[in-house]
């Protein structure tokens, strides 16, 4: 049974950094997609940034240059590093993967083509 555990979230003042961590396990990290999602209040939740070793890395354009997907084989365990916060990235954020062939590049970031989703961590930027 595949299961992700987030951890890493916070309070942090504009301008700071936090280190969001997916732990998994029950599966192969090798043969996924990953994938970090947020919802702010009152938004939709959208897609922050998905890596797959065959589709390559994809970043919203508000994170571009801010934000860095990573994955540890060793730990099976996907990172996203998160630099000069703004109060904007306020959301929860929760992880999710699924299996490489059901995504494409174009659809890389697609909410509906993940299977499977943490309990996502609360990340706040205060200004």
């Amino acid at each position: 049974q595949v299961q992700l555990v987030e951890s890493g979230g916070g309070l942090v003042q504009s301008g700071g950094s936090l280190r969001l961590s997916c732990a998994a396990s029950g599966f192969t990290p090798g043969y996924y997609a990953w994938g970090w999602f947020r919802q702010a209040p009152g938004k939709e939740r959208e897609g922050v940034s998905c890596f797959s070793s065959s589709d390559g890395t994809y970043y919203v354009d508000s994170v571009k240059g801010r934000f860095t997907i990573s994955r540890d084989n060793a730990k099976n365990t996907v990172y996203l590093q998160m630099n000069n916060l703004k109060p904007e990235d306020t959301a929860v954020y929760t992880c999710a993967t699924t299996p490489k062939w059901r995504i494409t590049t174009a659809t890389i970031c697609r909410m509906s083509a993940y299977l499977n989703w943490g309990q996502g961590t609360q990340v706040t930027v205060s200004s």
